[in-house]
């Protein structure tokens, strides 16, 4: 690694940091956590083996059990089993945990677009040319038509 690789990660850490606490800010009075919205999000595309969702957040499974536990007692997930294995617990969202990511999701994306509202058109410009090399970089290939 490189005196500018290490650094350019310092600052990417740096400002990584700073974007999930703003996010977590922006949804501070809502009656779901940034942790959780997540979750619900990892569910958007089906159900989901709790060993999945586990490695998916880095978190033991204890701990993907309290989250689960506290989003199916609030009615966003049910659990289910695999067909083909039965002793695979599976994990799915509700309407109203579809409707609350929905919710949640248009909260944070409405709060990122009047930040952006305060850039100018170079900087929203930069930002939008970076984007391909941030999925590269995280590994993700998150590309969604404006």
């Amino acid at each position: 690694m490189t005196a500018t690789e290490r650094h350019l990660a310092e600052q990417l850490n740096l400002r990584l940091r700073h974007v999930v606490l703003m996010l977590r800010r922006a949804g501070a009075d809502q009656p779901i956590t940034s942790q959780q919205l997540s979750v619900l999000g990892s569910l958007e595309h089906g159900p989901r083996r709790m060993t999945g969702l586990a490695d998916e957040h880095g978190v033991r499974m204890p701990t993907m059990t309290a989250q689960i536990n506290r989003l199916e007692r609030d009615g966003l997930v049910a659990r289910g089993r695999d067909g083909a294995d039965a002793r695979v617990v599976t994990v799915r969202l509700t309407a109203t945990g579809r409707d609350r990511l929905a919710a949640g999701r248009e909260r944070r994306i409405g709060f990122l677009a009047e930040r952006f509202a305060n850039l100018t058109d170079e900087e929203r410009t930069a930002v939008a040319a970076a984007l391909p090399a941030l999925d590269k970089l995280l590994g993700t290939s998150e590309t969604r038509a404006p």
